[in-house]
């Protein structure tokens, strides 16, 4: 059977081309397209962006940025960057959902694989029928492990957190401060913890109504850190919770494990995708969504359990060490691209398949006599 006559639900698309490999790859033209701006909008992407091109960089190959923030600088690590009007915020214009459904169907059907940052949301893609099943991959989620480790926890930034009293239960929360991460659940949760201390690290447009609601609360507001301030910051808390039902990427949560310090995530979006349900309880806790119960009797005992606590935490390190940036974008370019060019050229080979049938009755080949 050749590759023409094959279904696209019938298979999958082989993982290695024999002409495109790790060994002998030819360098790549690439084009990224991206929004938010993942050099101006904070958000937990920004690294895998960032990264995603370096080292496709450093493979040798030529890549284009185009971005919704019109003062990017005009390259990163030899990358072109060109910056675009932003696009319409997901608040506004709800009735323009639906047709935007249909311009994303258009974009991904032509398109000839599609990345997903989580299996959720290629299970949302695939039930919209976005494009095939079998064209969909899962874009594999990576962490800076040396930057983000146990050995950045410091006495004096668990003082700074606490508002000066490191020996009470300490609850760290880091990312960007939106309306939409339902950080107004961490309220419910400190109602019922008079004993613990909270800290947010990151900034946003709900940081002002974050910080009225939490008037009176032990609870610090840092802003932004950045470089060996914000490696601290993430292990020198006891708990890590992130409450955030939207979450795609949960890169904070792969950074918070890779300090060490356990996490309790909720059952939605891509923290699943970390804390796999055969693995819940052992390098991290999953609670069902705004259930603030389940919540805490994961969230307590860690807090209040110092050996759970640093058993937890040590299996989420050891587990954040098979994760890496660079192996993470070596599968995209040497075996995604190439399941992409395999589908693309199975969708070149139907499409000459009537031209080569009507060539053949116009010009028939010339018989042969072999006697």
């Amino acid at each position: 059977m050749t590759i023409s006559e094959v279904r696209e639900d019938e298979v999958e698309a082989p993982l290695l081309d024999p002409e495109i490999n790790e060994n002998n790859s030819r360098p790549r033209r690439i084009a990224l397209f991206v929004e938010p701006s993942p050099f101006s909008y904070v958000s937990g992407y920004k690294n895998r962006f960032q990264n995603f091109i370096k080292y496709l960089r450093e493979m040798g190959d030529e890549v284009m940025v185009v971005t919704t923030h019109e003062g990017v600088p005009q390259e990163f690590y030899g990358a072109k960057l060109i910056g675009s009007r932003r696009y319409i915020p997901r608040y506004t214009f709800s009735w323009l959902v639906k047709p935007m459904w249909l311009v994303i169907k258009f974009l991904h059907r032509a398109a000839d694989l599609t990345l997903v940052p989580s299996v959720a949301i290629g299970k949302d893609l695939e039930a919209a029928r976005v494009t095939a099943a079998n064209k969909i991959r899962i874009w594999k989620k990576g962490v800076d492990s040396e930057s983000f480790h146990p050995r950045f926890r410091s006495s004096e930034m668990r003082w700074r957190l606490s508002n000066g009293e490191p020996d009470k239960p300490l609850i760290v929360h880091v990312g960007r401060l939106g309306v939409e991460k339902s950080l107004d659940f961490l309220k419910r949760v400190m109602d019922r913890l008079p004993e613990a201390r909270i800290a947010f690290i990151g900034d946003g447009p709900y940081r002002e109504e974050l910080e009225k609601m939490f008037t009176g609360m032990p609870a610090v507001f840092t802003g932004m850190l950045l470089g060996e301030e914000l490696s601290q910051a993430y292990a020198s808390g006891d708990v890590f919770v992130m409450p955030s039902e939207s979450e795609t990427l949960g890169l904070v949560v792969l950074e918070a494990m890779s300090s060490g310090i356990p996490v309790v995530g909720v059952r939605a979006g891509g923290i699943p995708d970390i804390i796999p349900e055969d693995q819940d309880g052992k390098i991290g806790y999953l609670f069902n969504p705004g259930d603030l119960d389940d919540c805490l009797s994961k969230l307590e005992p860690l807090l209040y359990n110092q050996e759970l606590r640093e058993t937890m935490g040590q299996a989420a390190r050891q587990e954040m060490e098979k994760y890496d940036w660079r192996a993470a974008t070596r599968t995209i370019r040497n075996e995604q691209y190439n399941a992409a060019i395999w589908f693309w050229r199975k969708k070149r080979a139907q499409l000459l398949r009537p031209i080569q049938w009507l060539a053949k009755r116009i010009f028939p080949s010339a018989e042969v006599n072999y006697s």
